[in-house]
């Protein structure tokens, strides 16, 4: 019988209550049942005990629940979550990197790395974070006034560089800043960045992607993640403009797989040209990223924005109508990023399919292959990419890469202080500015020190692959395989 458990329940609560068992003396506890009671007897007491008490009594409980006063309810919770707020949200950052210089000097360097990273008290949920974030941002920090020029690219394409000096000196160090998916120079977080450089006397020159920045197409191509030849271009020219400046680059979600592709592709070029390198939020491995992005429901949904403002993106580019992909179809049922990329990107740009495209565009696997000094930004709940995907353990074994892991922070969000209300507040906009501020500044000369020795340990490791064996081709496939 239902009724049987709530019995149960009722027998241990209220000791000592009268229950009435029918054609039998009155019982008030259990206890008082005769010594040669079986269990039989104990099933009939809980199953016929009168229903008429137990509901009186439950609504005496209801009762008193509903009387207790609202302020002790709401000072209960109060206390509950900044209990919980302390324990469970207020966190140092992990610092995930080899042991040696690289990591001593951060450590030296970096003060916002020994502190706790305190999220907004009202703000600390993930998509919180990051919807948050944008708004106050968009809000709190008016438009730049940038100044444009206009880059041709060798196969006749363009994008658009603007750049931002104001108050800085003509031997002031210059940052490449790539913003992230459909991002450009405007975009909130771009200009955090930009205010936290140019407050430390340093030059920024944001690189917008094809199609980006109110800058229309010259030829029929767009830009994914996997390709870095847009950005080769874009750093030799920063490069030739300014051969004895010393040169940073940043990336922001999308921006940090193109920056880190680059870095990947072009190991002895990146070391000659890029002093450092910082990524923001970004998805290091593209499959894992895809499938957190489509789960039910929040996180859905921010897919489903980004991929609608990527169709917006399509729907302006009128050259590639003349592709022999159906741009039509790709409008109208491209619903998540993954579908957008299959029916799209992977066939743009001469894909097999969408993971022979994330294959090629991620980077957590490749860690290894970079040669310049580089530090990363992740949060453990962006819903871009899950914890389980930050590849920490790799960067315990790369010389070059360091990665910061706050416990929030969402996806480029990283709300600090009680109500963030300036450029200044802004977590990600310390660290981008203390990190860059001592590489490229660099009064002493110990940044340098550093980075020489990092090449050094790089091209050791290097060689030591290098004489690995390799297998032979027309060796018996039975054969043990050196590896």
């Amino acid at each position: 019988m239902k009724f049987q458990g709530h019995t149960r329940l009722f027998l241990r609560s209220f000791e000592g209550r009268r229950m009435t068992l029918s054609g039998s003396k009155t019982i008030r506890h259990v206890s008082d049942m005769p010594s040669d009671s079986n269990p039989k007897t104990s099933k009939l007491l809980e199953a016929y005990v009168d229903p008429s008490y137990l509901s009186l009594k439950t609504m005496e409980y209801f009762d008193y629940l509903s009387n207790i006063p609202r302020w002790h309810m709401a000072s209960f919770a109060v206390i509950t979550y900044v209990v919980y707020y302390f324990i469970q949200v207020v966190k140092r950052p992990i610092l995930a990197v080899s042991d040696g210089e690289f990591k001593k000097y951060l450590q030296k360097n970096i003060p916002t790395l020994e502190n706790k990273f305190w999220p907004t008290f009202w703000c600390v949920e993930s998509r919180a974070q990051t919807v948050f974030a944008s708004i106050l941002r968009s809000k709190i920090i008016p438009n730049i006034d940038y100044d444009r020029e206009v880059l041709p690219l060798k196969d006749g394409g363009a994008v658009a560089l603007d750049w931002f000096t104001v108050g800085c000196e003509e031997n002031s160090p210059v940052i490449i800043i790539l913003p992230g998916l459909t991002g450009a120079s405007q975009a909130e977080y771009i200009k955090c960045l930009v205010i936290a450089a140019n407050n430390c006397g340093m030059r920024t020159v944001v690189f917008n992607n094809r199609g980006l920045g109110g800058l229309e197409l010259k030829t029929p191509r767009l830009y994914c993640a996997a390709k870095s030849d847009d950005l080769f271009e874009v750093v030799n020219f920063v490069r030739q403009k300014y051969p004895k400046i010393k040169l940073g680059a940043a990336g922001i979600s999308m921006g940090g797989l193109v920056l880190g592709n680059y870095l990947i592709s072009h190991p002895e070029e990146a070391s000659k040209y890029i002093t450092a390198a910082k990524i923001i939020s970004v998805p290091w491995n593209t499959h894992k990223a895809t499938e957190s992005i489509e789960k039910p429901v929040l996180n859905y949904l921010l897919g489903r924005h980004l991929t609608g403002t990527l169709c917006g993106t399509l729907r302006n580019c009128h050259l590639i109508r003349d592709t022999n992909i159906d741009i039509d179809h790709v409008l109208t049922n491209a619903r998540t990023i993954k579908e957008f990329d299959s029916m799209f990107t992977c066939k743009h740009f001469g894909y097999e399919d969408v993971d022979d495209y994330y294959s090629n565009a991620t980077i957590h696997n490749r860690l290894d292959k970079i040669s310049v000094p580089l530090l990363s930004l992740s949060a453990a709940d962006d819903p871009f990419q899950p914890l389980d995907a930050i590849p920490m353990k790799e960067a315990m074994k790369s010389s070059h890469v360091a990665i910061i892991v706050t416990a929030r922070g969402g996806h480029i969000g990283f709300l600090e202080g009680w109500w963030p209300i300036s450029a200044k507040e802004q977590y990600m906009g310390k660290l981008f500015s203390e990190y860059f501020s001592k590489a490229l500044i660099d009064k002493d000369g110990e940044f340098e020190k550093v980075s020489k020795h990092l090449m050094e340990e790089y091209k050791k490791r290097q060689l030591s692959n290098d004489q690995i064996p390799q297998p032979d081709d027309n060796e018996e496939p039975n054969q043990p395989l050196m590896t």
